[in-house]
């Protein structure tokens, strides 16, 4: 064969069946990929439906849904109306010594604090010294008055037997005086309980003795008057053997003179000076009488005194030192300690809003948030006035003298304002470690008198006929007003009765207001 015909017979041989499954694969991946594309478009086009919106379909959607009722239970609970608050624990009596006027003898200076035994924190028990002031002692004794006057001998009053029961209960009798009469007793006892503490009490009569000494020498010169006028009126006896005359003659000595001498019709030789004797002798005794009533007086007045500036009264012991205001060397300018007696108490300050809804008597929950602990107690008491006073604890004194008791008085002038003052006492003691802590209170200021029906006050309405009523909701959602009376309220609250027995139980829902329809039934 020659060399064209051997071309020729290469271009026609038979294709390569290899080749024929590479087209196919190719158009294959060419279809999947138009339809693909295709199915992207349409899925494009679905999201862009959904979310492209008309402005009417936008407000259709975005509308308020269907209302329905928001029901609640009715319960059957005792409820009381509580009034919550804050208040500080101190203790019932708070008093300020500050011991003025001290008396600590002549060209004495200004008051100084020479001596203060006690720490703050330290037990204060009756009889205790607690402090010394230009070196005259300050110590304590029971009794609720405080102390505004000086006490000394011949003082009458209801404060001299509160000091003259104070020194019997530290065992220094007051012997036969009255009660509340300052006498010879009390002045033994006060002076014992000087010497027992150290010092010497300080004399009523501040003359170093000179009132008592003349009114003893007026009496010994009375009594001596009279008994020269009783020498004076006595006759002289006649010599031994020489009867007596009876007339007048010269020499002879008067006769004793009779009942009757100088009274008769003739005058005898002695009746003028038998008569002017007999004058002497009763003036003689009379002065005795009225110096003897002048000694009787100054020996009343003489002895130990009290100054108020000296002793502070307690109401209860132990008591505690809250404070000290100086300390030894510094002036008196104002108080020097700081007392606390008797048991631990609330105080708290209301507001015009809280005053109207409480009155002793209320019930409290005393919390405390440091110890986690809670004690009930009850009012003890409301005050009718504003306090302008800083706080000092529930029973403030007025003191006159070495005693003040904080919080009294009407303040100073641009005092704050701390409202009406409130005080709860605990049904039992508060622990020592609750003094000064800031605790809440939850006062009870109004309760059911038992279990009552009770529905959140939303439940309540007035219909226009006046009558007050609850709807309720029966199970199958149908509404029925039922007429109730109201009673307490408090937290949300209130009780009410049905007007007509039996109309209401515990368990039934009523409408308390209106809820979206996906809401209904899940909420009461």
């Amino acid at each position: 064969m020659s060399g064209p015909e051997q071309v020729l017979e290469h271009r026609e041989a038979p294709a390569d069946p290899e080749d024929d499954r590479v087209g196919l694969a190719r158009g294959r991946r060419l279809v999947l990929a138009v339809v693909g594309g295709a199915a992207l478009m349409a899925v494009g086009g679905l999201l862009a439906t959904t979310l492209v919106k008309s402005p009417a379909q936008v407000a259709a959607e975005t509308g308020p849904p269907a209302q329905g009722a928001l029901t609640a239970e009715v319960e059957r609970r005792v409820l009381a109306q509580t009034v919550v608050m804050r208040g500080t624990v101190v203790a019932d009596q708070s008093v300020a010594v500050s011991p003025q006027g001290v008396r600590s003898g002549a060209g004495a200076g200004a008051a100084l604090v020479t001596r203060l035994p006690l720490q703050a924190g330290d037990p204060v028990t009756a009889g205790q010294l607690i402090a010394e002031v230009s070196g005259r002692p300050v110590f304590t004794l029971h009794g609720a008055l405080p102390m505004y006057r000086d006490l000394g001998p011949g003082a009458t009053g209801d404060d001299v037997a509160q000091l003259q029961q104070a020194l019997r209960e530290l065992g220094h009798g007051t012997g036969a005086d009255a009660r509340g009469v300052f006498g010879a007793g009390t002045k033994a006892a006060l002076t014992a309980r000087y010497r027992a503490i150290g010092y010497e009490p300080l004399p009523a009569v501040a003359d170093g003795g000179a009132a008592l000494k003349s009114a003893r020498e007026a009496v010994r010169s009375a009594t001596w008057a009279v008994e020269d006028a009783s020498d004076s009126a006595r006759p002289a006896a006649a010599p031994t053997g020489v009867p007596a005359e009876t007339g007048s003659g010269k020499g002879g000595a008067a006769a004793p003179p009779s009942p009757t001498a100088g009274s008769g019709p003739g005058p005898g030789p002695g009746s003028g000076s038998n008569t002017g004797s007999g004058r002497a002798l009763a003036r003689a005794r009379q002065a005795l009488g009225e110096a003897r009533a002048a000694l009787l007086a100054a020996e009343a007045a003489d002895g130990p005194m009290l100054p108020a500036s000296e002793t502070v009264f307690l109401g209860a012991f132990p008591a505690r030192v809250s404070s000290l205001g100086a300390r030894a060397g510094s002036p008196v300018s104002g108080p020097v300690l700081t007392l606390s007696a008797g048991e631990l108490v609330v105080e708290a300050y209301l507001k015009d809003d809280k005053r109207q809804l409480l009155r002793a008597g209320m019930t409290v929950v005393v919390s405390s948030e440091v110890s986690g602990t809670d004690v009930r107690g009850k009012v003890a008491l409301v005050a009718t006035e504003r306090s302008t006073a800083q706080p000092a604890g529930p029973l403030p004194q007025q003191n006159q003298g070495g005693q003040d008791s904080k919080g009294g008085g009407s303040g100073g002038g641009g005092s704050a304002d701390l409202g009406y003052r409130m005080v709860v006492r605990p049904d039992q003691p508060l622990p020592v470690g609750f003094a000064g802590q800031d605790v809440r209170l939850t006062v009870e200021s109004a309760a059911t008198d038992g279990e009552a029906l009770v529905v959140p006050v939303t439940a309540v309405s007035a219909g226009a006929d006046g009558r007050t009523v609850v709807t309720a909701v029966s199970a199958e959602g149908t509404q029925r007003r039922i007429e109730v009376r109201t009673g307490t309220s408090g937290d949300g609250f209130v009780a009410v009765a049905p007007a007509r027995a039996g109309a209401l139980a515990a368990g039934t829902r009523v409408v308390i207001g209106t809820a979206p329809r996906e809401a209904r039934g899940k909420t009461g």
